[in-house]
């Protein structure tokens, strides 16, 4: 099992994931994209007893896409190109859920944590909240292979970027790109705002850059909600340190803005959405530095 898991990601996931580079440096930016990889393993495949459309409900398709200007503005941006069902960097490690593995888990792992219990730890157990991805029960190793293989080289590309950003400039914001379903699958009758922004509650970033944020998304037109019902992952809560000059924000986008949720097709506002996302970007340039160098530097 462990050789079919490496061979398959030798063949299919080579590379795992990109960093789009800027010709030069010119932001303290960086954009990431953990959950829009959509190279879904021959063996992954062949192991869930779901299809390949259910399973893509847990990505967030396309959103590498939308951001795809970050370059062209002077900013990185890493995607992943193995898909969040397969494996999820926005999560600890080795949080990983006893009951998707035939064997003992090692003793540092994450057994019990919320995001666990509800089957979405490092290695998926559900996508769409219910439904059951798996035939059978995995070996460890295949786990283990996956998070040598993917995840720990994804943390460590992205730590790298951050550290690049520092040095440049003195301080670091990282983007941290996703989208959310429409509505909430419970209630199809309600729905979500266009964005959702995550600080962890003012703990991950300068809240004085989420409401800047906040407002440029408004004055476009868009429904923005702050941290309900999401307020970071794994990635925000690890990486910012506003203290230390490092600071995350979570972006959840409503995919209704953009594609069809059933098709995953993209629809005709989907360029539209995009140039948006970069008229946001370019405003909160000249922001930035004028809201975290001075409180960087005192600290």
């Amino acid at each position: 099992m462990k050789q079919r898991e490496a061979e398959a990601i030798e063949r299919e996931l080579s590379p795992p994931f990109t960093v789009v580079r800027p010709a030069k440096l010119a932001l303290p930016l960086v954009f990431n994209s953990p959950h829009s990889g959509r190279v879904y393993p021959s063996t992954f495949l062949a192991a869930s007893k779901l299809d390949a459309l259910t399973l893509r409900r847990s990505e967030d398709a396309y959103v590498d896409e939308l951001f795809s200007f970050a370059a062209a503005l002077g900013a990185p941006l890493l995607h992943a190109h193995f898909p969040r069902a397969y494996l999820d960097v926005n999560r600890e490690p080795y949080e990983l859920d006893p009951i998707l593995f035939r064997d003992g888990l090692p003793h540092y792992a994450n057994t019990q944590s919320v995001r666990v219990v509800g089957g979405l730890g490092t290695i998926a157990r559900i996508v769409s909240e219910s439904e059951e991805i798996y035939r059978e029960p995995l070996s460890v190793e295949t786990a283990l292979e996956r998070i040598n293989r993917l995840y720990i080289p994804y943390h460590e590309t992205l730590a790298a970027l951050l550290t690049e950003a520092k040095r440049e400039f003195g301080f670091a914001v990282l983007i941290d790109c996703h989208s959310m379903p429409s509505s909430p699958s419970a209630d199809k009758r309600s729905t979500r705002a266009d964005f959702v922004l995550g600080d962890r509650f003012g703990t991950s970033c300068s809240s004085e850059l989420t409401r800047m944020a906040a407002r440029s998304l408004e004055a476009l037109g868009f429904g923005v909600a702050l941290n309900k019902p999401y307020a970071g992952g794994y990635i925000t809560e690890h990486y910012g340190r506003p203290h230390k000059a490092q600071h995350v924000l979570q972006m959840e986008i409503n995919r209704a803005l953009y594609m069809d949720e059933t098709t995953f097709e993209r629809t005709e506002r989907f360029d539209i959405l995009r140039h948006k996302l970069e008229t946001v970007t370019r405003g909160l340039m000249p922001g930035i530095s004028d809201l975290i160098v001075p409180r960087a530097a005192a600290e």
